[in-house]
């Protein structure tokens, strides 16, 4: 898209910049502060994230507005037949700049989505295809594991089930950042695997899936639970093929009978810990269904579902064979299947994100 002027992109992304610098002033005062900025608080957390996020839009808008000045300047020297082929030449560049700069500025200012902003749990589930599907699930499992990495991002694990012959049956983990949820929430979905196993030996192509849940872990909410609706089991936790990993029943299993949702955490160091990860994942789960039901009210089910990633679709494809991953949503494929297994998804989620939210 070409833009005529600087107040054309203003207008476009709807950015009212006296309000955009007022805002960026207070947060700067803010930050000043050195209690609040060291608290290591999610509030000056998120705030820090704010400075930074309207800091890249004001220096954007300066650029931007340089740039359309120097158009302005180049059609005065088009009326003067010595400088007209460059200064055409010049505001060419100039146009293809001013676009790349507006295409950052639409992911910086698309509104954020309902919880953009909270730290995100992950279940990984084994799918349809018995040991296989177990080991593609150990495999992404892995595969974000380093990619999270790579972001500078911590995990806390709070549950793996390993599967007797080999992978994980399940494992359920806290991404501990502010804003990972809005980072990884279109993840959620069903991700199907092409590839010859291990066991194979005729080499033949087997299709398996593993199911991805992506949910905002919710600290407070305004759901109440009533403690005679839960069931608290403690057990031994297990590690790979059913062994005890510890001597006491530390692990926690809560059975919520209304709902029939079951969550157990098993990797915390006391039963006190496992319980507390367990009812953090519990409460998560009962604030989603009541969204949904909301969505559903509300009649914007269908969006949202387009949004926040139906976790019984078919979102993407790992092709071995052929070397490919496939986003079935965008539609769009990569051909670095080896790198994207060990964490190099920067690009996918990414470009999964952009699509998605601008839609």
């Amino acid at each position: 898209m070409e833009y005529s002027s600087y107040s054309d992109i203003l207008n476009h992304f709807n950015i009212d910049l006296k309000s955009l610098e007022r805002e960026f002033e207070e947060i700067t005062k803010k930050l000043q502060d050195n209690v609040f900025l060291s608290s290591g608080s999610d509030e000056s957390i998120k705030t820090i994230k704010k400075y930074n996020k309207i800091k890249e839009i004001l220096e954007i808008c300066t650029k931007l507005e340089t740039l359309f000045s120097q158009i302005e300047e180049n059609k005065k020297l088009m009326q003067d037949d010595e400088y007209r082929s460059l200064a055409e030449e010049e505001n060419e560049q100039i146009m293809s700049n001013i676009s790349n700069l507006a295409k950052k500025l639409k992911i910086l200012t698309i509104k954020p989505l309902k919880n953009d902003d909270q730290k995100t749990i992950i279940e990984i589930r084994q799918g349809v295809g018995g040991t296989e599907a177990a080991l593609f699930a150990e495999d992404l499992y892995k595969m974000y594991v380093k990619y999270i990495n790579n972001l500078n991002w911590k995990i806390e694990i709070y549950s793996i089930t390993y599967n007797t012959e080999g992978g994980i049956s399940e494992v359920i983990f806290l991404v501990d950042e502010i804003g990972s949820y809005g980072h990884l929430r279109f993840e959620s979905g069903v991700h199907r695997v092409q590839r010859i196993p291990a066991t194979e030996s005729s080499g033949r192509i087997h299709t398996s899936s593993a199911s991805v849940v992506v949910i905002p872990q919710i600290i407070k909410s305004e759901i109440q639970i009533d403690p005679q609706d839960l069931r608290i089991d403690v057990f031994r936790s297990s590690g790979p093929g059913g062994q005890s990993v510890n001597t006491t029943d530390s692990a926690v299993r809560i059975t919520h009978l209304p709902t029939g949702i079951v969550v157990s955490c098993q990797n915390g160091k006391s039963q006190h810990k496992n319980k507390e990860m367990a009812m953090s994942i519990l409460l998560s789960k009962l604030q989603e269904i009541e969204d949904k039901k909301l969505q559903s009210e509300t009649g914007s089910i269908r969006q949202e579902a387009i949004k926040s990633g139906d976790r019984s679709v078919k979102i993407r494809t790992y092709n071995f064979p052929q070397g490919r991953v496939t986003d079935h949503r965008i539609p769009k494929t990569w051909y670095n299947i080896e790198d994207i297994m060990n964490g190099d998804i920067d690009d996918i989620v990414n470009s999964v994100n952009d699509f998605l939210r601008s839609q």
